[in-house]
């Protein structure tokens, strides 16, 4: 089930992939997840015109080191005049993979017709890939959902089309537009996409918190599997899928590895970010870490009422992990 996954002549390492998540996947957490080796992780999306524009706060979400390759970035936007250029600078920055977000489903990004709103215009989305795969020689990928709504379902279509245009390999995430996150992802309207699929790679996405969950999308045929939420305060999740789905020993996460690496993750911050914001980001990184450990609210709080990075840096190293435990703890763990 785990193996290497090939797009053009680019030969990934496996076909467990890490998802761009706006505000999440930036360049301290994606520092993190280099260590785990995900067959391929992406940067934050960023907006074609102000790539375009060279602007300087754009640029900064592109930000990559060597350690983090294979890595993809990706792109937002409606207008297929400005898709070329857009991808031509990823190309030129040095990236593996080029993607277009056609699923983010919040109003700001939908409200110019980019991300799940292109669902809903699929001439202009085939215009848009069909420029970006012929202004560049990296694979391109597509990233999208089920359909705008329930009535509006395009996961089959869109297959059909992603290949017309040349795309490597086309990312479904089950659930609609509408749908937001609520919900399960329909692992059946995947497994559909992946049966119309001639020539190119299907990856399953949506409810990946687990080896379990991705063996399901596996057995249903999907190329690969790219984990977004799942990977939240827990970038080791690629070693323990590859552990279960391999057939090697399980090592299930400890409070000590979540404080190791949680203060691992709190350095790269620091370092990487101005003082204001790296204590914003600190406050909302630690509650993903913290999320699921049982005694772990007195830290939470600390961690939220402080004031200064010193502070809340204290707080986390003085703090007794040992006493916590994990609120599921063998719930990662599947029959082999």
């Amino acid at each position: 089930m785990i193996r290497p996954l090939k797009l053009k002549n680019l030969l990934l390492p496996s076909n467990v992939w890490y998802a761009p998540l706006a505000g999440c996947s930036d360049y301290p957490f994606r520092r993190l997840s280099a260590k785990y080796k995900p067959g391929l992780m992406f940067t934050e999306m960023c907006k074609m015109e102000a790539l375009v524009r060279k602007e300087s706060s754009t640029f900064r979400f592109l930000d990559f080191d060597p350690s983090m390759h294979p890595i993809g970035a990706q792109l937002c936007g409606s207008d297929p005049k400005l898709a070329p250029a857009a991808a031509k600078i990823i190309e030129d920055l040095g990236f593996d993979v080029v993607d277009l977000n056609c699923g983010c489903p919040v109003d700001k990004v939908t409200k110019d017709g980019s991300g799940s709103a292109l669902l809903k215009t699929l001439d202009r989305l085939f215009e848009i890939l069909v420029a970006i795969v012929k202004s560049v020689e990296i694979p391109v990928t597509v990233k999208i959902r089920i359909g705008w709504d329930e009535k509006q379902l395009i996961h089959t279509k869109m297959v059909e089309l992603a290949e017309a245009a040349g795309v490597c390999a086309i990312t479904i995430h089950g659930r609609t537009r509408e749908q937001g996150y609520r919900g399960f992802s329909n692992r059946d309207l995947i497994q559909e996409a992946v049966q119309h699929a001639k020539n190119i790679h299907v990856i399953g996405n949506g409810d990946i918190f687990d080896p379990a969950s991705a063996k399901d999308l596996l057995d249903r045929g999907c190329s690969g599997i790219l984990v977004a939420r799942g990977t939240m305060g827990r970038p080791w999740i690629h070693q323990e899928i590859v552990d279960v789905l391999s057939g090697q020993t399980q090592v299930l996460p400890t409070p000590d590895l979540v404080k190791n690496t949680l203060t691992e993750h709190c350095n790269e911050i620091i370092r990487y970010e101005a003082p204001r914001k790296a204590l914003l980001s600190l406050r909302r990184v630690a509650c993903w870490y913290l999320r699921d450990l049982n005694g772990a609210k007195q830290l939470r709080d600390l961690v939220n009422r402080s004031q200064t990075l010193e502070e809340m840096y204290s707080h986390i190293r003085a703090f007794d992990f040992s006493a916590l435990s994990f609120t599921q703890q063998n719930e990662l763990a599947i029959q082999q």
